[in-house]
Formats: structure tokens, sequence, C-alpha cells
């Protein structure tokens, strides 16, 4: 599994998971569940995952919606 994203923001998390979706690529948020549990604090942040064989068109369609990263997107 390759990481595309971090975050606590849900919202954010299934916006590019959406745009994921709409591109065909199969994404999960993992850790959605403690980060939930823990009371949004941040100890917990969520990610989202793609496979391995995914990850580089995965990183070109989040490039391609131009959003901005503000330190989200991982590497």
């Amino acid at each position: 599994m390759h990481i595309l994203a971090t975050g606590a923001d849900p919202v954010r998390l299934s916006f590019l998971q959406s745009l994921l979706r709409d591109a065909g690529i199969p994404s999960v948020v993992l850790d959605a569940q403690i980060s939930a549990l823990e009371g949004g604090i941040g100890a917990f942040p969520r990610r989202l995952a793609v496979s391995d064989r995914d990850a580089a068109a995965a990183r070109a369609v989040l490039r391609e919606a131009q959003l901005p990263e503000g330190g989200m997107l991982q590497d």
C-alpha cells in the first residue's frame, strides 16, 4: 500500500477519494475509526492509501486537480 495523503479532515479525504474513484483507482482510508475515537485531537491522522501499482496514476490525478497541498499529500 502507498500512502497518498494524511490528515484529520474527513471531508477533504473523502473528496480526494472521490477524485480517485472517478479515475477508476481504488483507495482506502486507514485509521478512520481510531481517529474518530480519539476525539479529534489529531493524535491519529487518517491516511488515504492506494495499491503500490496505482500510486503513480493516483498522484497524477491529484496533481491534475491542482489541489492546494497544504502539506497533506505524501511523497
